[in-house]
């Protein structure tokens, strides 16, 4: 997979994109499980691709529900057993 961000909030702790080769679109968070850092990539349609990356602030409720990991059922790579929490 080939993620390319549009758009990154470095205040808010996201960015917005597509993963290249599918042409899906994502929102990304940073996570940690204490050995390292990496991000995890939940998806999105076109329409809501086109609204947070016009208007970010419209993706912060569903960024803090990314991080409450109440949107799992949405992430193109599943987690392994050591999952890191959101930063």
């Amino acid at each position: 997979m080939k993620f390319q961000d549009v758009f990154v909030s470095r205040e808010h702790m996201f960015s917005v994109g597509i993963e290249k080769e599918s042409g899906r679109f994502y929102v990304s968070i940073p996570v940690s499980n204490g050995m390292v850092d990496y991000e995890e990539y939940y998806e999105i349609d076109r329409a809501t691709f086109e609204l947070f990356k016009r208007d970010p602030n419209a993706a912060l409720p569903f960024v803090m529900r990314c991080r409450k990991r109440e949107l799992d059922e949405l992430l193109l790579i599943q987690p392994g057993t050591n999952r890191g929490t959101a930063i």
